[in-house]
């Protein structure tokens, strides 16, 4: 299932051993490599004031009442797992980013993102365009498949394409209508015959 961005940030968190919510979604801790969520920085009333993180693989489910997990034991801290420390540390944040194409023409900020339930990758980027450009179109959205580059700036994605106009060629051999002669002759109207 595709979802934005937007609907899973301040989501619900419930767990199952306490039957009702626990805590409630902030950010998505986003890979920057691959552009998948590896986990959701979380508050709540149960929770100690440190940074508290959800990785997506301790989510047993995600349904309309929120994500569901087994219990509040499931949170860890950030430097709990190695790897997820080191893209944590980055603070790499999509929202707000400028994304350009390859000629370093500025196409807007990302406003959302979608997100594909199943593998939480980003599926795609909802950029708000410039003031100048917004007049045609406000939103852009850009697949992950555009994306060249990402760095700590924005996001380089392919130029837009133009079709190719098609070019007008003179025929050669054009074709003659045979029932019309090429200059007519004006002939005299004879009223004698």
């Amino acid at each position: 299932m595709i979802i934005l961005g937007s609907n899973l940030s301040h989501a619900p968190v419930v767990s199952i051993q306490t039957s009702g919510e626990v805590a409630r979604t902030e950010r998505a801790i986003i890979d920057p490599a691959d552009l998948r969520v590896l986990a959701y920085s979380v508050t709540g009333a149960l929770l100690p004031k440190m940074p508290q993180l959800m990785r997506i693989a301790d989510v047993r489910d995600l349904s309309s009442m929120g994500f569901i997990v087994d219990s509040i034991d499931e949170f860890i801290a950030p430097d709990d797992v190695v790897s997820l420390q080191k893209i944590y540390d980055l603070q790499f944040d999509l929202l707000g980013m400028r994304v350009v194409d390859q000629r370093r023409h500025k196409l807007g900020k990302i406003i959302d993102f979608t997100i594909d339930t199943n593998t939480f990758l980003v599926q795609q980027l909802t950029v708000k365009r410039p003031l100048f450009r917004s007049l045609n179109d406000t939103e852009l959205l850009v697949h992950r498949s555009q994306i060249i580059e990402i760095n700590n700036d924005e996001i380089v994605v392919h130029s837009e394409t133009k079709a190719p106009e098609p070019e007008l060629h003179e025929v050669v051999g054009s074709y003659v209508n045979p029932f019309r002669k090429a200059n007519p002759a004006k002939q005299p109207i004879n009223e004698k015959e």
